[in-house]
């Protein structure tokens, strides 16, 4: 699993062969859907799309230091984990985003945030249903419903 990286192109070419292609059409994916704002850069060991300090200069909570984190996908020891917290932090989008999924017949294995994708091959990975997910929310928005989730 990639672990050393410093850029997301770092990173892709320690994914391996089998996986590169599943890999590649998920972040191309995420970069073709992804709204104005975000930046794409490593965060947690693992390629992530975030609001930048620029934008939101009080970052992650847990770790100031860190952008306000948004989307990450990562190589790990048995799948490709897409972690959506765009799905994750609004009910009615991971709802939206579940059904979307089921739709196209496609096995769904997620956790809160995490999407398992254990098939390498790109037909069985329903990108359109990701771009969805990843085209629905502003940077505010994601401001907006991190301030409201942590003042809680």
């Amino acid at each position: 699993m990639p672990g050393s990286a410093a850029t997301p192109e770092d990173y892709l070419k320690e994914v391996p062969e089998e996986r590169h292609e599943a890999f590649s059409a998920i972040r191309d994916t995420i970069n073709e859907n992804l709204p104005e704002g975000f930046e794409e850069g490593i965060q947690y060991g693992m390629v992530g799309w975030f609001v930048p300090h620029s934008i939101y200069p009080a970052g992650y909570h847990c770790d100031p230091k860190e952008p306000l984190p948004y989307i990450g996908i990562a190589n790990q020891k048995r799948h490709i984990g897409l972690y959506l917290m765009c799905v994750y932090a609004d009910e009615a989008a991971r709802e939206e985003f579940v059904e979307n999924w089921k739709a196209t017949g496609a096995k769904l294995d997620m956790g809160k945030s995490c999407v398992r994708i254990k098939k390498w091959d790109v037909s069985t990975i329903p990108l359109d249903v990701i771009a969805k997910a990843v085209a629905r929310n502003s940077v505010q928005d994601v401001i907006d419903y991190y301030e409201s989730a942590v003042k809680r």
